[in-house]
């Protein structure tokens, strides 16, 4: 996993945004936005393991939390971080704070099939 910050993002549109975020990786395919009002929720709840076999970009719009990393918590994160999981990664997001978690979820698609 990568932590980046809305700030970390350079002007200049969709490219140079997908550039700072990882090379080999196209526009989004698929993406949604989520959330969460109970502290202590966990994404993906449903299973131990979650992975997929692109990356998927976090956008923390509001509230805040931490990142489990292969089953261990790894990194907190708050309002204007952006969390990059790379293909084959666990991951779940817990929301830890008094104001609802709000995020914005994306998954990239490889070059050749952009």
């Amino acid at each position: 996993m990568r932590k980046l910050t809305v700030a970390d993002l350079p002007d200049g549109g969709t490219p140079a945004t997908l550039a700072a975020i990882g090379a080999g990786w196209g526009p989004v395919m698929r993406g949604g936005i989520s959330r969460y009002d109970d502290p202590g929720h966990r994404t993906h709840a449903e299973s131990d393991r979650h992975t997929h076999d692109v990356p998927e970009i976090f956008t923390i719009v509001q509230g805040s939390g931490y990142v489990e990393i292969d089953g261990a918590r790894a990194d907190t994160f708050r309002a204007g971080d952006l969390l990059i999981i790379p293909p084959g990664e666990d991951h779940h997001l817990v929301s830890d704070g008094d104001v609802p978690l709000v995020f914005t979820w994306m998954h990239l698609a490889p070059l050749d099939r952009a």
